[in-house]
């Protein structure tokens, strides 16, 4: 029988808390400076809600590079942003892809950099990603 006492792992160690995990839509945010969701997340702190998810309205609807580079620069700044605010997930819904050869490349680097951030990525909608 060996002293040496067995690793635990930080998630053997989680207690309940009594917060409120809340989904938060990326239009409902004013801003993704981390002034703003600096005080955001104390507000929700303050409410004892906690953001679990950040859901994200998307479109490629353009077969145009910059569109969809547009597009693609705003939803990397939603997953910066979810990772400040401690969310665990992005949920990216596409309503429209004109060129998915264009848009899936890009989406996988969005994939990538939430996965770097420890946040979940998921797609919904007529294109998928490769991880």
């Amino acid at each position: 029988m060996s002293t040496t006492p067995s690793p635990v792992s930080a998630i053997d160690c989680c207690q309940p808390a009594d917060v409120t995990p809340v989904a938060l839509e990326a239009d409902a945010l004013e801003s993704t400076a981390p002034e703003y969701l600096r005080s955001l997340k104390s507000e929700l702190t303050d409410e004892g809600l906690v953001p679990a998810e950040l859901t994200v309205d998307a479109c490629f609807d353009e077969d145009c590079s910059l569109a969809t580079q547009e597009e693609v620069d705003r939803i990397r700044g939603y997953v910066r942003a979810a990772s400040f605010l401690g969310v665990g997930s992005v949920t990216v819904t596409i309503d429209d892809v004109a060129d998915p050869a264009k848009v899936q490349p890009a989406l996988s680097a969005c994939a990538e950099r939430a996965d770097r951030e420890g946040l979940a990525f998921d797609l919904e909608g007529p294109i998928t990603v490769d991880r």
